[in-house]
C-alpha cells in the first residue's frame, strides 16, 4: 500500500491544498492524517472540512486536537480556535483515534506512549527503543516536532513526516512524507504570502507572529532542537 502521511497542519489550507494536489499526481492508496488538524490560522474551520472530504483518508489526534483536556499542549489562541470550529467539529476532532495502523505501520501523532513526547536526533536509541518497545509493527510513523526524521533502532524504524503547516525545516514549504516498501521524505512549495496575508486577517490573537516566523519563514532546525531536546 502506497500512504501520503500528512502531520500538523495547524490550519494552514493554502499549504494542505497544495500538498493533496501532489498527493493525487501520486496515486496513493490511502492518507493519514496525523493530527494537529486544526490548531491554528487562517482556516481552522476550512481544513477541518477538506480532510472530512478526503475519501481515502484516516485521521488520528494529536495533543493541540484534544480541545477539551485542560492537560492539551493545545494552542494560546484556544479561544480563537473554538471560536471558528462549530460544536460538531469540536467533536470529531476530539473524538479521532490515538492510532491507525496500515500494512506493517502504526502512525501515531508522537509516540506510540502518548501524543507530548519528542523524538528528535538528539534523542538516544535506548530511549527511542524504550518508546518503540512493544510495537508489533516494524515501522513507526509520527509528526508533532514539525521536522522530519528517519531513524533505525534495533528491528524498528522510526519516521517523522514533518509539518504540513508550519514547519521548523530552516527552508519553507509543506513537508509531508510518502510510504511504501520504503519511506520518501517531501516538501511542497506553496503560495506563502497568501497564506501569510490570510493569517494576518484571522482575528487570531497571534496573527502577526505567526505570519512573519511560522509561514514566511521556517525556524531553522537547531532553534527548534534547542527548545525539544531529545
Amino acid at each position: 500500500m502506497r500512504v501520503a502521511a500528512l502531520y500538523d497542519i495547524h490550519g494552514n489550507l493554502p499549504a494542505l491544498d497544495a500538498v493533496l494536489a501532489e498527493v493525487v499526481r501520486e496515486g496513493v492508496d490511502a492518507i493519514v492524517v496525523g493530527g494537529d488538524i486544526a490548531a491554528g490560522p487562517p482556516q481552522p474551520r476550512e481544513v477541518v472540512e477538506r480532510v472530512r472530504s478526503l475519501p481515502s483518508a484516516r485521521c488520528i489526534r494529536g495533543n493541540a486536537d484534544r480541545l477539551r483536556d485542560p492537560d492539551s499542549a493545545g494552542e494560546e489562541g484556544l479561544g480563537w480556535l473554538l471560536e471558528q470550529l462549530g460544536a460538531e467539529q469540536v467533536e470529531w476532532l476530539t473524538g479521532l483515534p490515538f492510532s491507525v495502523v496500515l500494512d506493517d505501520t502504526l502512525y501515531v501523532h508522537a509516540t506510540p506512549l502518548d501524543d507530548t513526547t519528542t523524538v528528535t536526533e538528539l534523542t538516544t536509541d535506548e530511549k527511542l527503543a524504550g518508546l518503540l518497545r512493544g510495537v508489533e509493527q516494524s515501522r513507526v510513523v509520527a509528526g508533532h516536532t514539525h521536522m522530519q526524521l528517519e531513524r533505525r533502532v534495533g528491528e524498528k524504524l522510526f519516521v517523522n513526516a514533518g509539518s504540513v503547516g508550519w514547519p521548523y525545516e530552516g527552508t519553507t514549504g509543506a513537508y509531508w512524507a510518502i510510504l511504501d516498501d520504503a519511506v520518501e521524505l517531501r516538501r511542497t512549495e506553496y503560495d506563502r504570502e497568501h497564506a501569510a496575508e490570510l493569517v494576518r486577517a484571522s482575528g487570531h490573537p497571534r496573527a502577526a507572529e505567526i505570519a512573519a516566523e511560522n509561514i514566511l519563514v521556517s525556524a531553522p532546525r537547531a532553534e527548534a532542537l534547542e527548545v525539544f531536546g531529545g
